[in-house]
């Protein structure tokens, strides 16, 4: 078993690593669609790409629910370096997580797992951080809404296939419903709920 002296480490330098950070994912949220790279550097515990440790070691803290998918929950390091590096609870039940990791977004299970947040609260809800294949290659997706200037071609390498029909549901449930940022390496791309799928293109 590794013990925390042996946990990959955090950022080397906690407060600028953390404010970059911050900006990329900001940018990213701002700009959706659009490719973000996090120059943070970060240790990472294996399964888990570098983009998505720093966005951890970033957001997450004791008052941030954490759930993790079977692909990452099979390795016991992932939840020690969480707890270890930011104190998030690592929870069991779905629904009343903070954020989410899925480390295997084939198998992503249906969003009505997660919250959703209230029209009251809509802040209250899940955002889901999906680790893909490539977020430069790949099918083109045409998005529009909120931060992007007409339209943004995104050409990605997504998984699960049906990833933006499922986000369709955001429509319906606005201001309720789910974020994303998916996250390939050191590059993010945010698909927040005010987001929605124009077309999709080989």
């Amino acid at each position: 078993m590794t013990t925390v002296a042996e946990l990959p480490a955090g950022f080397a330098d906690k407060v600028l690593s953390a404010q970059s950070t911050f900006r990329s994912v900001m940018d990213a949220m701002a700009r959706p669609g659009s490719v973000q790279r996090i120059a943070a550097v970060a240790g990472a515990p294996a399964g888990m790409m570098r983009g998505t440790a720093a966005i951890a070691l970033t957001l997450f803290d004791h008052d941030t629910p954490l759930w993790l998918d079977p692909k990452m929950s099979e390795t016991p390091d992932v939840g020690r370096w969480l707890r270890f590096h930011t104190g998030a609870p690592v929870v069991a039940d779905s629904t009343i997580c903070s954020f989410a990791i899925i480390g295997d977004a084939r198998a992503l299970p249906s969003l009505d797992r997660f919250a959703f947040g209230s029209n009251e609260y809509p802040d209250r809800s899940t955002t889901l951080i999906l680790q893909v294949e490539s977020l430069t290659h790949g099918a083109a997706f045409e998005l529009r809404g909120p931060g992007i200037d007409g339209s943004a071609v995104l050409r990605a390498t997504l998984q699960p296939a049906d990833l933006f029909d499922r986000l369709a549901i955001n429509a319906a449930l606005f201001p309720r419903g789910i974020d994303v940022v998916l996250v390939a390496g050191d590059a993010v791309v945010a698909i927040p709920r005010t987001t929605r799928l124009a077309a999709k293109g080989d």
